[in-house]
């Protein structure tokens, strides 16, 4: 009787130790889904600031000093999003290389040491006198896009997005990609006043 008890004891725990085996798969770690707007733009005519363009109605605007007719310095936030554009309007009295040299030394001295790359795009407008230059700064930077116009002669509008989170260039790509595409608007419908 025993042999036999020690063979059914030996059996169910064989049968037990393989019947339970699963192929345990782990889920992917994903991120949350984000919904965005429609978009739609409004114009902003400060009658102080030397200049017009189109921003998203789904950004608020502030000021960040009162503005004069030499400087503006205001931003477009995203509260939803947790970023915001900020924007810088100079206007340049004779030292135009100054302005290009400081932005081209932020962008290529600070900010490409957390870049895998950057890429420039041209954007040049004849007809509005608007020129500018967008950079997409890939990798975990603090700032994805930068951004400016000018006419070249008295007038340069500077840019950058950037997100209240650590940076991490894979979570914030759709986000990012969908304000860029705002940004490229405020670059093609910038105006001299």
């Amino acid at each position: 009787m025993n042999k036999n008890r020690f063979l059914v004891c030996c059996s169910l725990l064989v049968v037990s130790c393989f019947a339970c085996q699963q192929n345990y798969t782990p889920k992917p770690h994903t991120y949350y889904r984000i919904d965005f707007p429609e978009k739609e733009y409004r114009t902003y005519n400060n009658s102080i600031c030397p200049f017009t363009f189109e921003y998203p109605v789904y950004g608020t605007l502030a000021h960040i000093i009162q503005p004069t007719p030499d400087s503006c310095w205001f931003n477009i936030n995203f509260p939803k999003y947790r970023g915001t554009i900020h924007l810088t309007y100079r206007k340049i009295e004779g030292n135009f290389d100054q302005h290009f040299e400081n932005h081209w030394k932020l962008i290529y001295s600070k900010l490409a040491q957390k870049a895998d790359d950057i890429i420039q795009h041209s954007y040049i407008i004849p007809e509005k006198n608007v020129y500018g230059t967008l950079f997409d700064i890939k990798g975990d930077a603090a700032s994805s896009v930068q951004f400016f116009v000018t006419d070249s002669v008295k007038n340069i509008l500077r840019g950058a997005l950037y997100f209240t989170v650590k940076p991490n260039y894979d979570s914030l790509a759709p986000v990012v990609a969908f304000f860029r595409e705002d940004i490229d608007n405020i670059m093609k419908t910038t105006k001299w006043k």
